[in-house]
């Protein structure tokens, strides 16, 4: 009989930073042992540098989260990071693609890997934005996803934080849905604002599922990027100082990126641990 508590999960963090500091990367650990401790679950949790080391995880491990990170996702096809990037992520799907692989493996994508993951399907047009998007946005559930166990206890819509110079528009709904997979949400709709709505998360198949915003963000590093004078700008251009003041507002909320932050990635490894026991009680 196997001991549901005694399960351990093997997670890989895929660090897309460049080296550059950044939030994310303590966020996404804070995340992921917070829940280890809350579940008891005993984990293995290694970071893979991607771009500044050129590391990759083999297929040893349960789980992947594979980082945002800064640039454009168009111009390193040819890096040798990105093409090994895109081995690895070739090599999971094939490994989930192959019948006789009783284990799966679950991959979570942010940001920028989610654009890379992207351009690898062909889902869309990805394309660079008129301007930076910077601060916490409403995101809008689509029909589709409705009951996605990743979206549990989250309202729609939902508030998360988004940062980037891209987007992907235009996605190629035939191709996605050959693929069995599907759009979860996108941004804001603004019908007064003549550009197209940007998607924000695909669901690309059971055990794949990624967002262009940042799930794993809190308060914290939040307020920190918010007392960057360039960012403050960056935001009063675009959106107007009231849109700021609101932002400001939203950090303090429990309802808005901090509920984002314990619900969204945690609900992911929920469905992740879930998979696991059920092939591991079927291999008892």
């Amino acid at each position: 009989m196997v001991d549901l508590d005694k399960k351990q999960v093997r997670i890989a963090v895929l660090d897309l930073n460049a080296g550059y500091p950044n939030q994310g990367m303590r966020c996404i650990n804070e995340i992921v042992h917070s829940w280890a401790e809350q579940k008891n679950y005993s984990i293995i949790y290694d970071v893979f540098d991607v771009r500044v080391k050129n590391e990759l995880p083999d297929l040893s491990y349960d789980v992947y989260i594979s980082s945002g990170g800064p640039g454009d996702p168009l111009s390193t096809r040819f890096d040798d990071w990105d093409i090994n990037w895109n081995r690895w992520f070739s090599d999971v799907l094939r490994w989930n693609d192959n019948p006789s692989s009783n284990t799966k493996k679950f991959v979570f994508l942010i940001c920028h890997s989610f654009q890379m993951a992207c351009r690898h399907f062909n889902a869309g047009l990805l394309c660079k934005r008129k301007s930076t998007s910077f601060g916490v946005f409403p995101m809008h559930v689509m029909p589709e996803a409705i009951g996605d166990p990743v979206f549990k206890n989250l309202k729609n819509p939902f508030f998360g934080v988004d940062s980037r110079d891209f987007q992907l528009i235009q996605p190629n709904l035939d191709l996605l849905h050959d693929m069995g997979a599907y759009i979860t949400c996108i941004e804001k709709e603004r019908p007064h604002v003549p550009y197209e709505r940007a998607v924000m998360g695909i669901r690309f198949s059971e055990y794949v599922f990624g967002t262009q915003f940042h799930p794993e963000a809190d308060a914290t590093g939040m307020s920190q990027h918010f007392q960057n004078e360039e960012k403050r700008e960056m935001v009063i251009k675009n959106h107007g100082e009231a849109k700021l003041t609101i932002m400001l507002e939203h950090l303090e909320d429990p309802d808005k990126i901090h509920w984002t932050n314990k619900n969204l990635i945690p609900n992911f490894l929920n469905e992740a641990y879930s998979h696991l026991m059920v092939e591991e009680l079927m291999e008892a």
